[in-house]
Order: C-alpha cells, then structure tokens, then sequence
C-alpha cells in the first residue's frame, strides 16, 4: 500500500425536503472538502456545486437550510464531472485517508456513483481507507451524536465560516479530529464526564477518584443482584447488565491521555475479567440445556474482592 500523506475531509449538500424524501432520491447538490498534508500540515479545500439528475426545483425548506438555490444548480456540472475533478484534485485515492461526519456522506458518494453508472473501482478504493469520525468521536469521547458545532465546544472552539457549507463542515471536522489528537487530556476527561459521571464538572486532580467511587456503586449493584442470575432467563439479563456496565468504562484501558490511575485500570481489568468468565460459564451451561447456572467461586470472588 502507498504510503499515507494526506486526509481528505468531505462532506455533502443534499436535496431534502421537510415533508420527507427518500434517501436514494436526495441527491448530491454540493461537494465541499478539505484535504491536510501531513507533512506540511497546509491545508487546501474544494467546493463545486452539482447539477442532480432530477431537475426539480428545490424545496423551499432545502434553499433555506443549504443557502442553495435553483440558479446555482442550473450552471453547475453533472455528478460525474464533479467527481472528476474531486479526484483530480485529491491527486491520489491510495495515498490518502478519507473522512467525514457520519458515513451518509459515504453513503451518498456510493449512491450517486451508481446512479451516474460510474466504475466502482475507485470507489472501492475510497471506501477501503474511509473513517466515519463522527463515529471515533462518539465511542471515544461524547458518548452520543454530536454536531460538529458542539463536538468543537468541548475544546473551547467556536464553528469558522458558514453553516451547512460543505467546505466549511469538512474544514471543522479537520478542527475537531486535530483537536482530538492533539488534546488527549481534555478529549478523556470529556469521556470521563459523558461515559462514567452523567455529564457532571470534574476536576483532573480528582477524576479518578471520583472515578472509583462510581465503579464502586456499579460493582456494589452487580453484587447485590448476583444472587438473582442463578435461574437461565434470568442470568440472560443479568449479563446484559455486566456487559453494559464494563462498556461504561471501556475507555479507562484505552487511557489515551495516561491520565487514568493503575489502581483505577486494575479494577476495569478485574471487571473484564469478571465479564469474560460470566459469559463463558453461561454458554456453558446454555450448550447443557441447563436451567439453572451455578456461578463458579472465582467468579462470585472476583466480583466481590472489587468492591
């Protein structure tokens, strides 16, 4: 594979209406993007309108929520042409990594691609080195779907040009991930508050023993209801309960930042553990057609010795 020297950031204008529109009928109607040199950290964007194949007047909920208009669309290139020059001006699929907020974007650039009956090799290629971050940004920092807009509040930074541009869209979400990898410290202590702690204000001096404080409520509830796993019907529940419990603290072990205490590791560690065995025992006795699960020493005792 070549090597990696760009990123390419894009992201879609589509057709909508709000009375509603299948997606397959909302075509691309602008393509905005970025793209980062990784050595020399210069940026430089794109932005072509696209002429949909479906010349219908736009929505007037679409003009007012894309600042789009019919007289943009009536002068614009097809589909096909755009993507040419997006290509072009990429300078090289194998040679780059591509992102957006969210894989509609993907998702557009795929149905569009068939639409036009254009080849699906590049595209191929596209999607083999495609990183939806919105997703990286939700499992590792704010729990939930953020907007770009808030994703940037988290590091004090306000949205840089216009709303629902999508050069600009593309542009800040370069903000955000370059925010993200660059400020690890503030991205683990947001993940803290969103994933562990119910949003409430934490300080870094204090974080993990605020921390151990609720894995010590957590473990102290699975304790308390150990005793009810023993029938089948209920040990299917009581390990859902586990497992969303031990996904609350996942990211203490990813500990990007290092600011996560051993002794806080350790007990996520222990509660894995913990997990591991469970399941294992319980597909155990659910290959046995057993009815009930007897819950092996180690288990009971590695769960109690965390409290």
């Amino acid at each position: 594979m070549a090597e990696l020297k760009q990123f390419i950031f894009f992201d879609f204008e589509m057709k909508c209406d709000d009375r509603g529109m299948p997606y397959e009928n909302m075509e691309a109607i602008r393509l905005g993007a970025v793209k980062y040199d990784l050595q020399t950290r210069r940026i430089t964007s794109f932005d072509r309108y696209i002429q949909p194949a479906s010349r219908e007047p736009l929505s007037p909920f679409c003009k007012n929520l894309t600042g789009i208009n019919d007289g943009d669309l009536e002068t614009a290139d097809p589909f096909p042409v755009v993507y040419s020059e997006f290509l072009f001006w990429i300078g090289g699929v194998k040679k780059s990594r591509f992102f957006s907020w969210s894989k509609s974007d993907l998702s557009r650039l795929k149905i569009d691609s068939h639409l036009h009956g254009l080849p699906a090799v590049t595209l191929e290629k596209i999607e083999k080195r495609y990183v939806d971050f919105q997703d990286i940004f939700s499992k590792g920092v704010s729990k939930v779907n953020l907007s770009v807009e808030n994703a940037l509040a988290i590091y004090g930074s306000l949205f840089e040009g216009e709303a629902h541009h999508p050069m600009y869209d593309s542009y800040n979400t370069l903000r955000v991930f370059l925010h993200y990898y660059s400020e690890p410290v503030t991205s683990d202590i947001e993940m803290a508050r969103a994933f562990i702690l119910n949003g409430e204000e934490i300080e870094l001096a204090t974080i993990n023993e605020r921390i151990k404080e609720v894995l010590t409520v957590d473990i102290a509830e699975l304790t308390d209801n150990l005793h009810f796993a023993y029938r089948m019907t209920n040990a299917r529940k009581f390990l859902k309960k586990v497992s969303k419990t031990v996904g609350k603290y996942d990211n203490i072990l990813l500990n990007r930042s290092g600011i996560f205490s051993e002794d806080v590791q350790h007990l996520v560690h222990q509660l894995h553990a913990f997990n591991k065995n469970l399941h294992e025992s319980f597909q155990e006795h659910l290959e046995c057609s057993s009815r009930i699960m007897i819950i092996d020493d180690y288990s009971e005792t590695t769960l109690k010795n965390l409290k």
